[in-house]
């Protein structure tokens, strides 16, 4: 029994870490702009295909250039994967948001514009690359360990390290650098920070930068994880990804990191003693009673709005 759980509570580490890494995009964006990013699952998707081509390159299938050892790959391949993902998401918001918040339009039709950009993400690769799912090439090879009856491999070790470096990292960002002090303070009086003479569209591009590339590099392990990519692969991973930022606390980054784990750990629980296709009902229902009793997460404060 204690073997079985410990085994479920690792497998709940590695799929909660995608959920964290995706949400904490989601909370980035809505911390400064108060905007749901509903393409930011779509963004991971193009994180996905964007590291597929990346990896491709660098082992030679093009022939472009000789291979290259797949550690040598996999090393390139991060930064370059987050640098281009980063790079989707501040075309969209160059291109599809901020001629709307210039505007000074209502929030309902930069969601609006959210929800249309991830369905042209999903259709436009739809286009260009066909529906047939892409086979992710093998960079590392996979090693099965075993402690104590419990079984993990190499990349799930590595998945749930890259997850709590990327929180630390952005942790360490938002509240000891200068660029996090001008997010925070975006996030506290967007109309008194232009005053202060803070570069406001410079800030948010940055948000979406770090967002966009924590995007992409969930979606280059995601698909090391499980080496089958399709367009419509960000599409419910995204959502569930937003639940797991609300029931921790939209806004927080501590709550989005906690509540994708909580996520994963409730969905792998569910799916150990029931079957699986009850395993969206009953996680579900879960967080929403979570939310019932917190509504503003576990992490989340309620904000006040003067008037």
């Amino acid at each position: 029994m204690l073997q079985s759980l410990l085994q479920n509570l690792l497998n709940a580490l590695q799929w909660g870490s995608f959920y964290s890494l995706i949400a904490l995009g989601y909370c980035l964006v809505y911390g400064v702009l108060l905007l749901i990013n509903f393409a930011h699952g779509d963004i991971f998707m193009v994180g996905a295909y964007i590291a597929f081509f990346v990896c491709a390159f660098f082992l030679g299938k093009f022939g472009a250039i000789p291979g290259l050892p797949g550690w040598l790959v996999l090393t390139l391949a991060v930064p370059l994967t987050m640098i281009l993902t980063a790079a989707v998401g501040v075309t969209l918001e160059r291109i599809a948001y901020r001629p709307l918040r210039r505007k000074g339009v209502n929030r309902l039709y930069v969601v609006i514009t959210a929800l249309m950009c991830g369905l042209i993400l999903e259709n436009g690769n739809l286009a260009l690359l066909g529906a047939s799912r892409k086979s992710f090439p093998t960079l590392i090879p996979t090693k099965v360990f075993e402690v104590a009856g419990v079984s993990f491999t190499n990349i799930k070790l590595m998945v749930i390290g890259v997850a709590i470096l990327s929180f630390l990292l952005l942790h360490f960002i938002v509240t000891r650098t200068k660029i996090g002090m001008a997010m925070r303070a975006i996030s506290y009086d967007h109309f008194a920070v232009p005053l202060m003479g803070i570069p406001v569209d410079t800030v948010i591009v940055f948000t979406f930068v770090l967002g966009s590339g924590f995007a992409g590099l969930a979606g280059l392990f995601f698909a090391m994880t499980y080496p089958v990519i399709d367009p419509y692969m960000g599409a419910l991973i995204g959502w569930k990804a937003f639940i797991a930022a609300v029931v921790g606390g939209i806004g927080s980054i501590a709550g989005a990191f906690a509540g994708g784990f909580l996520l994963g750990f409730v969905e792998i629980m569910v799916v150990a003693f029931f079957p699986s296709t009850y395993r969206d009902l009953i996680a579900f229902s879960i967080l929403l009673l979570i939310l019932s009793i917190r509504p503003t997460g576990l992490f989340g404060v309620a904000r006040r709005t003067k008037i």
